[in-house]
């Protein structure tokens, strides 16, 4: 199974996160086509092969892996040269969404909840207005903390520094310590930096060691556990920064089929394998508008306005939802059709409009179905 940490190092390290995967032999996984009584085997390769066409690159990028499931079943599998079922891909900012549905876990276990304000120790000084904070705040995209995802060149960002630059050592450090842009819920602004004090958050609330393997440790074991476990997810990696904080943002990784269990549990309403993971309540949230961006929930996006530049707005049912990452990886679920459908591969941001049409494509023929 072909996977290497990508632990930051440094500018020289940038086109390796950006590919986010290491080279492949050149093999080819055989491909499945199933498909079932709503949409024929033959459809589905019709609509799936020219994500793996030979122009593909020029057009939509690459597609490194294709799955979709109906009604919890593989109809269609296909993987590109070099690629298969056991290799694992970065996951960029779906593991946002994972993360979400690890706080989940922990506002059933009643360590936190909803409304009250997100537990940072740097923020709780003298009248410090950010210790105002809630964790639905934080979650929906609207903590007011000053951050520049993608604004600017991007080695100016602070995505990148506290990725692979001065933030790096200590990400949620970094991230806490930014000032306020503007007041808690006034608006929305994405932010990689909210993720990573939450994992923070999660951490402290596990052990009160400040020795990084402790830390590492303690949130492996819980992620394990409490999560992929009982999900059935086998392949899950995470990585941590220095200090032994889950980069919860941005690094984790699996295979495809497990990145369709996360879809999976979400279809099910926090249900995997006969057992309540995350509570109905928590996944109703999540899939809820959040106040100032119709389309994004409790960090999950929705296809409604707002969405515009990440799903499919206008082109596939209101009610589709996904986790969604750099450079094209998508776990996307479609309620109403019963439809679970995972890509992941490298799109430069030119091509993403051809990426989502291919994609919404196989969404509307369930719905025709």
């Amino acid at each position: 199974m072909k996977f290497k940490p990508l632990l930051r190092d440094g500018a020289a390290g940038l086109m390796l996160l950006l590919a986010g995967c290491t080279s492949a032999p050149e093999a080819q996984a055989p491909a499945l086509y199933a498909g079932d009584a709503v949409v024929s085997g033959t459809a589905l390769r019709e609509l799936a092969e020219p994500l793996f066409a030979d122009d593909a690159g020029d057009t939509m990028g690459e597609t490194r892996a294709l799955l979709v499931l109906h009604d919890g079943r593989i109809v269609a599998e296909r993987y590109a040269a070099g690629f298969g079922p056991e290799d694992r891909h970065l996951s960029w900012s779906v593991a946002k969404t994972v993360t979400a549905l690890l706080i989940g876990v922990m506002v059933s276990d009643g360590r936190l909840s909803l409304d009250d304000p997100v537990p940072v120790p740097a923020w709780q000084h003298g009248a410090d207005p950010r210790g105002a904070i809630t964790l639905r705040q934080m979650l929906n995209m609207a903590s007011g903390i000053m951050h520049k995802e993608q604004e600017g060149p991007l080695e100016q960002t602070d995505a990148l520094r506290m990725l692979v630059g001065d933030g790096a050592s200590d990400m949620a450090r970094y991230a806490e310590s930014k000032p306020l842009a503007h007041a808690p819920g006034a608006a929305f602004q994405y932010n990689s930096a909210t993720t990573l004090i939450l994992a923070d958050m999660m951490t402290r609330l596990l052990t009160n060691s400040d020795d990084p393997r402790v830390r590492r440790d303690a949130m492996t074991r819980f992620i394990q556990q409490r999560f992929a476990e009982p999900v059935g997810i086998g392949s899950l990696v995470p990585e941590y920064d220095a200090r032994g904080t889950l980069i919860a943002g941005a690094f984790m990784h699996m295979t495809a089929r497990d990145y369709a269990k996360i879809g999976e549990l979400i279809r099910h309403r926090g249900l995997a394998r006969g057992r309540q993971i995350v509570s109905q309540r928590w996944i109703k949230f999540m899939t809820t508008p959040s106040p100032h961006r119709e389309g994004y929930g409790g960090h999950l996006w929705l296809n409604r306005p707002g969405a515009e530049r990440h799903l499919f707005v206008g082109e596939a049912p209101r009610d589709v939802v996904a986790a969604v990452g750099l450079r094209g990886q998508y776990v996307i679920v479609a309620p109403a059709q019963r439809l679970t459908i995972v890509r992941l591969g490298v799109t430069s941001d030119k091509q993403m409009p051809a990426l989502r049409d291919a994609l919404a494509r196989i969404i509307r023929r369930y719905s025709k179905g």
